[in-house]
């Protein structure tokens, strides 16, 4: 981190959401592979272990790479006793590596923490089953924990409900490149929630060996092949993928910045009072969360690329203003928008993001009671938030942090309003970005 006068330089940490992607990729391939850039935290250190029971052998180097042995397509379960894999809080581990495991021999117990038993995957287990997998659910059907026995993926067509997450297909398409047979995988339900996640596991499964053709239903109702860069949202009924039986090839590959952690910088740039400008980060990135940069241009904020990255301050005239956004596709950043809202001159409406409420905790719920401390005037709706201008109280407030890594990273930014939140349980950003009060710090 460097300063001047008047901008804050950050190198941006590394993406979660490609991390844990590139590690299986690596874990499902032959031979060894070499990742930089891999993000160091509690889900990932999980993925990887449950990985390890798999069979993978995975080293973190001095230097910061990993080094990836995997497994031929063939994660390993148990005979007499299931292979163990304890997903702890982490919902992408869980739901990933429910699908990965699918593909291997044998039989896998996942479980973790209280709130990831109270997080539904019934609609995985649904399609999973049907491509070959036996479940035994340990307590409430459709929720961990579970043992999954399979003798690998059968292929064929089957449809999923990705309405709950959009990881739910990342798990099917990851192990279904190790199947028997071509799986046709159509989409289910009222919609698809988070696609750039999905397009994310694309990328991925073809920079590892394993392309995936992404079919669109054209006005006669046939399926036609399709540049599966170019959508921007799946429709159900109307997008389907057909992964042919193939290989992962090991390879070295770097892991590119994440702009769901970036967005907190990103959002303090543009509610304090210097520019912060962040390396790292892709222009052209596949996730989702590069939306926080057109929310908060639309918001007013001053935004730049140069090659030392992308910069964002304050409006140069005037306050922030409110935005009407749907934000299903970057449900991650609802938190950061909400407390830019709060900081605006209008009102903001977020919407689509219902699936928030199943996540480490119900982060509409918790937003909306932990900036009603601080005098914003916040409404809750079933799948948003309503945030109307209101003075907020500057000065030391104790705010919950809920166990969900998110919520005290977004409710920071409220140092920029004059408030000090005080966190019950700050270490929780270990889940995804363990050095984020060292680097936020610098922005203080």
């Amino acid at each position: 981190m460097t300063t001047a006068n008047d901008l804050i330089h950050i190198a941006a940490p590394a993406s979660k959401s490609l991390s844990h992607r590139a590690v299986i990729a690596a874990a499902l391939s032959e031979g060894k592979s070499r990742l930089t850039g891999v993000l160091q935290s509690v889900d990932l250190d999980r993925t990887m272990d449950c990985l390890r029971a798999c069979g993978a052998t995975i080293v973190r180097n001095s230097d910061g790479s990993v080094e990836v042995t995997g497994v031929s397509g063939t994660p390993r379960g148990g005979e007499s006793k299931p292979a163990d894999l304890d997903v702890h809080e982490s919902g992408t581990t869980c739901r990933l590596m429910t699908g990965v495991v699918a593909a291997g021999r044998g039989s896998f117990r996942i479980h973790g923490a209280p709130r990831m038993h109270e997080r539904p995957i019934g609609a995985l287990a649904q399609v999973l089953e049907n491509l070959g997998s036996v479940f035994v659910w340990e307590g409430q059907k459709g929720f961990p924990p579970f043992v999954l026995s399979t003798s690998g993926v059968s292929g064929g067509s089957v449809n999923v409900d990705a309405g709950e997450s959009s990881q739910y297909v990342s798990g099917l398409l990851l192990a279904a490149a190790c199947g028997a047979e071509t799986t046709r995988l159509g989409l289910s339900g009222e919609k698809v929630v988070s696609w750039p996640y999905v397009a994310l596991t694309l990328q991925i499964m073809e920079d590892f060996g394993v392309p995936v053709e992404v079919e669109e239903c054209d006005e006669n109702g046939n399926f036609v092949a399709c540049d599966w860069r170019s959508i921007t949202h799946a429709v159900p009924g109307k997008t389907r993928f057909v992964v042919k039986p193939g290989r992962y090839q090991s390879r070295d590959a770097a892991v590119e910045g994440d702009w769901s952690n970036a967005s907190y910088f990103l959002a303090a740039g543009a509610t304090g009072k210097r520019a912060i400008e962040l390396s790292g980060l892709r222009q052209d990135s596949l996730q989702g969360d590069r939306a926080i940069l057109d929310i908060l241009e639309e918001m007013g904020a001053e935004v730049s690329w140069s090659e030392n990255g992308v910069k964002v301050g304050p409006p140069k005239n005037g306050a922030l203003r409110g935005v009407t956004v749907d934000m299903a596709a970057c449900p991650d950043i609802v938190p950061t928008v909400a407390v830019v809202a709060a900081q605006a001159s209008s009102r903001t409406v977020i919407s689509g993001a219902a699936h928030l409420r199943i996540k480490e905790c119900d982060r509409i719920e918790a937003m909306r009671s932990q900036l009603s401390k601080v005098g914003a005037k916040v409404q809750a709706t079933d799948d948003g938030l309503i945030i109307d201008p209101a003075p907020l109280t500057p000065g030391p407030v104790d705010m919950k942090s809920f166990g969900d890594h998110r919520i005290p990273m977004s409710l920071s930014i409220l140092e920029n309003a004059g408030i000090q939140p005080r966190f019950d349980t700050p270490e929780c950003v270990s889940k995804s970005f363990p050095t984020f009060w060292e680097m936020w710090e610098n922005v203080r």
